[in-house]
């Protein structure tokens, strides 16, 4: 395959920097989330070298977090998306125990592209803010499939935002977005103005890159976008925990949580 990007590793870098300002926007807690993911999959390895797989992992920023806690894991990276792809690709090259996967997690097979050593399987499976682009069915046929690559007692952790159904708990769905949105109000009181893009703002400045310009018409092909970025059941809880018992997880509940923003864990 050729390379999506010529982009050296600093600069790659400083456009990972402005993904992680700009992802802040939407998660206030979003070092908190990362902490208590990294935390859970430290405590349930029983090892110092767990293997670990990053569901959605664009430009790896749970990935590389959890190599600098965790520096003799071993972690793969997988994203359909070329553009945060060829990112963590310029900037980590060099990053021992890293290696990023071109996966999309919608088809059948992507277990088997995932280029998984035999023999042994998964200590736990990461992801972060990216799971609620799948459908519910998406979302059943995904976790099936992970839970034959987990080892008996492995851990499953998704940090997004995973919301009640507010037909069914409409007071507690709307505290849980009050909360996050209190939450955001203190630690940004005068806003996000001048502090970082949002999301349309850095794909605009992504698309403009002349060095991403392969990996851009590339995602444009794939068809990757705003229309797939969430859907009505990605963001439900129950959504995901219907899933996750449905494909044999023994245990399932939330770790962490603040309003809607949850570490849901379950165990294999």
């Amino acid at each position: 395959m050729a390379p999506r990007t010529e982009l050296d590793p600093v600069t790659a870098r400083g456009w990972i920097e402005r993904w992680e300002r700009q992802q802040e926007v939407y998660i206030p807690a979003r070092e908190e989330r990362f902490a208590a993911i990294i935390d859970a999959v430290q405590a349930a390895a029983g090892r110092p070298d767990p293997f670990v797989l990053d569901l959605g992992a664009g430009p790896g920023s749970l990935a590389v977090r959890l190599l600098d806690r965790l520096p003799a894991a071993t972690v793969i990276a997988a994203d359909a998306d070329p553009v945060t792809a060829a990112l963590g690709g310029a900037a980590y090259a060099e990053r021992a125990g890293l290696r990023f996967a071109d996966v999309d997690l919608r088809a059948a097979d992507w277990p088997a592209r995932l280029g998984l050593p035999g023999g042994r399987p998964l200590d736990a499976a990461v992801s972060t803010t990216a799971l609620h682009w799948l459908s519910g069915p998406e979302l059943e046929a995904l976790y099936r499939a992970l839970a034959g690559l987990l080892r008996p007692g492995g851990l499953f952790l998704d940090g997004d935002h995973l919301r009640l159904d507010p037909a069914a708990s409409p007071v507690l769905a709307r505290l849980e977005r009050e909360l996050e949105e209190r939450e955001g109000r203190r630690r940004y009181p005068d806003g996000h103005a001048g502090r970082a893009e949002d999301w349309e703002q850095w794909w605009q400045a992504a698309a403009a890159e002349g060095a991403l310009a392969t990996a851009v018409a590339e995602r444009a092909t794939r068809r990757l976008g705003a229309a797939d970025h969430a859907t009505a059941d990605g963001v439900r809880v129950d959504t995901h925990v219907r899933a996750l018992r449905a494909a044999g997880f023994a245990e399932v509940g939330t770790l962490w949580q603040l309003g809607g923003d949850r570490v849901l864990a379950a165990v294999r």
